[in-house]
Order: C-alpha cells, then sequence, then structure tokens
C-alpha cells in the first residue's frame, strides 16, 4: 500500500498540472528519476503509462487529432493510413517526437525496416530516454538478424527504464540463441 499512495498522488499532481505534453514537459524529469528507482512493478507500469502519456500528448488539436487517427488505424493493420496520418503529424510538428516514434513502428510492421530505423533516430535525436523508441530499435536489429546490435539497444533501453521484463527476456533469448549460432 506504501508504493500505491505516492503512485496515485503522482496521478492527481500529474492531472492537476498544466499540459504542456510532449517530450519537453518538465514533468518527465521527475518520472524518469523514480522509474530508474522503483522495483515495484505496479508503480514502473503507473510512471511507463504516465510518461507515454505526455509523449502522445500534443497541445496542438490537429497532431492530437491525427495521432488518434494513426492509433485507430494500426490497430486496424490499416498501416498505410497510419503511415500517412504520423507523416503528416512530422510535417505539421517535426519537433514531436511521438510522431517519429509511431511512424517508425508502422514501418516496422510493414517491414521497412531502414525507414523505422531512421525514424527511430529522429525520435531519439528529441527524446534520448524513449525506452520504446530503443526497445523497437532491438526489435530492427533482430528482424535483420543483427543480434549484438540488438542486444545493445535493448540493454540501452533497460538503462533508461529498468522495469522492462519483456525487453529483459528479448536479450535473455538473443543471447541464448548467439551462443547455440556459435557452437
Amino acid at each position: 500500500m506504501r508504493r500505491v499512495v505516492p503512485v496515485l498522488l503522482s496521478l492527481a499532481l500529474l492531472a492537476a498540472a498544466p499540459a504542456v505534453a510532449d517530450q519537453n514537459d518538465p514533468r518527465l524529469n521527475d518520472l524518469f528519476a523514480r522509474l530508474q528507482k522503483t522495483d515495484n512493478r505496479l508503480e514502473a507500469e503507473t510512471l511507463e503509462n504516465l510518461i507515454w502519456g505526455i509523449w502522445y500528448s500534443s497541445e496542438n488539436v490537429e497532431v492530437s487529432r491525427l495521432m488518434d487517427q494513426g492509433e485507430r488505424a494500426m490497430q486496424r493493420q490499416d498501416m498505410r493510413t497510419a503511415i500517412g496520418a504520423f507523416t503528416k503529424i512530422i510535417e505539421i510538428a517535426p519537433d514531436f517526437a511521438e510522431g517519429w516514434n509511431r511512424r517508425a513502428t508502422a514501418l516496422f510492421m510493414i517491414g521497412e525496416y531502414e525507414a523505422s530505423r531512421a525514424d527511430v533516430a529522429e525520435t531519439l535525436a528529441r527524446e534520448p530516454r524513449h525506452f520504446g523508441a530503443l526497445s523497437g530499435l532491438g526489435l530492427i536489429n533482430e528482424a535483420e538478424e543483427k543480434g549484438e546490435a540488438a542486444i545493445e539497444a535493448w540493454q540501452k533501453a533497460l538503462e533508461v527504464n529498468p522495469n522492462m521484463p519483456s525487453v529483459q527476456q528479448n536479450i535473455e533469448d538473443m543471447k541464448a540463441k548467439l551462443a547455440e549460432d556459435n557452437i
């Protein structure tokens, strides 16, 4: 219960704070600091969700509309529409990291790894702590059979957010695969 109270308080403070949004939001520094310190999975998930919420948000109404459109398209597996929406976001707000990240994800899903990698680089140029983009870079490297590079990207993701069991599992699986390949 001790861990739940600070998380609930954080949620209340986040809701009450002005909506600066995006990767420049000053609330992110505290959230990342707390994410680094927690060993409570529920708290970590809450902090991750708060970070994602800030990254996803924009004060620009058109960017918000396009984010929703792109997300709905991705859920329908309509990557062409999703990529179009995220491309428009990038044109309207090129400094909005999440536009680049979402397009990187959609590009990855259709096997456009080089373009996805380029968008991950753009995401990380704007938000170096973007653990989602770092994890995605690992997946790109894995798909391209670049095992060591995949591990490196996933380790960087864990440096930012040590509370990602699926990323830790990816590392362990890739290390086992590389070891098996070297036998």
